[in-house]
């Protein structure tokens, strides 16, 4: 297994009175990542496999001694897959309440959250994580930054997916049914998504979009659905760990946009996979956009592996000074350029800089991008 930066982490929060709860998208390594961290306590867990009919049973009413009696003197109890079982919040609820000597430790991807299944019942019982595709740091530290940094080039088409990066040689198709079939199942399931022709166009929509403000009403236009759906189903994109939005900053100029904002994918493969594009990086006319999405999605990624709460934007003008990527914290501003060309030297926006307390300003290309995503 490729380590993943959260196990020590989820690993110092053991027994502690509290349900630890892994979210992330199918196929982002949560079984795997959660059956290495209990390798050492094979004889003290029960696991529940949320995808099985007669698990779900289990759970349809449950009582803290009806659990118990399935328990029994297992120490450490693995619910993966929790977002199929019904009110699994109440039910983590009842064991963390009455055994405070069990650990539990839950998995699922986001329309756990979605349905409104933990957040509410486990409010002060429950440490939650992130589990994103590999990241950029996670495989430094598996195999050097001299060999992933020569790997960017393939990374930029074929992601960071845990299978796609075991199984480079099946990586396209791997990611076309990845794209086809899970990453939408829970929606489906949840019967979240009405118009399935919808979202397929709204998503390749926002796919030749990356690194472009958008608004949801000209996604309404582009595909043909109402505002109300659009918001929606981008908010369900979200949620599954399949996009995330880049809101626009706005607090001191009066011409700043307002109300545009700018959508990423978490994963370049599924970018890629969506547009159906796999095209070497050398002959791709977006190949700017791909480092964009790339150098964003790996910054976020950092941010959350290691529990840092920066706030992120993009910043325009109506006269079109831009910055593509800006962090804010402890009320300072890191200003960001991202060119795949290190021999680009952009010039950041003096009303910008004029009207914000700065940090710092960075260009991000593939020299140095390794200093800032590990």
């Amino acid at each position: 297994m490729i380590p993943r930066i959260l196990v020590n982490n989820i690993k110092n929060h053991f027994f502690q009175g509290k349900a630890i709860i892994i979210l992330g998208a199918r196929q982002s390594g949560k079984t795997t990542m959660v059956n290495y961290l209990l390798k050492d306590y094979s004889d003290q867990v029960i696991v529940f496999n949320g995808d099985e009919p007669d698990v779900r049973e289990i759970f349809i009413d449950a009582t803290s001694t009806k659990l118990k009696t399935y328990i029994g003197s297992k120490k450490i109890v693995f619910i993966d897959e929790a977002q199929r079982i019904k009110d699994i919040g109440i039910s983590i609820k009842l064991i963390v309440d009455n055994f405070p000597d069990i650990q539990v430790i839950a998995t699922g991807s986001a329309p756990l959250d979605l349905a409104g299944e933990i957040r509410e019942p486990l409010t002060g019982r429950r440490y939650e994580y992130y589990l994103y595709p590999l990241a950029y740091e996670e495989m430094v530290q598996y195999q050097g930054r001299l060999e992933e940094n020569r790997m960017i080039p393939h990374r930029l088409i074929y992601g960071y997916y845990p299978e796609i990066v075991t199984h480079p040689d099946s990586a396209e198709q791997l990611l076309r049914l990845l794209s086809d079939s899970y990453l939408f199942k829970d929606l489906f399931i949840l019967d979240q998504i009405k118009k399935p022709p919808i979202l397929e166009k709204l998503i390749k929509s926002l796919a030749f979009q990356v690194g472009s403000e958008v608004s949801y009403h000209e996604l309404s236009q582009m595909v043909g659905s109402d505002l109300k759906t659009i918001e929606k189903y981008i908010d369900l994109m979200e949620k599954a760990f399949i996009i995330f939005r880049l809101p626009s900053l706005q607090k001191n100029l009066r011409n700043e946009i307002k109300k545009k904002i700018k959508i990423y994918f978490w994963d370049n493969g599924v970018l890629n996979a969506v547009i159906g594009n796999f095209n070497d990086i050398h002959i791709r006319q977006d190949v700017g956009k791909l480092w964009e999405n790339f150098v964003i999605s790996e910054r976020k990624k950092y941010l959350s592996n290691h529990s840092l709460y920066h706030k992120s934007y993009f910043w325009r003008t109506t006269q079109k000074q831009e910055i593509d990527y800006i962090e804010e914290s402890n009320n300072c501003y890191m200003a960001c350029e991202i060119k795949w060309n290190p021999h680009r030297k952009p010039r950041f926006s003096k009303t910008f800089c004029n009207n914000y307390p700065l940090s710092e300003t960075i260009v991000i290309n593939p020299e140095n991008v390794g200093d800032w995503i590990s």
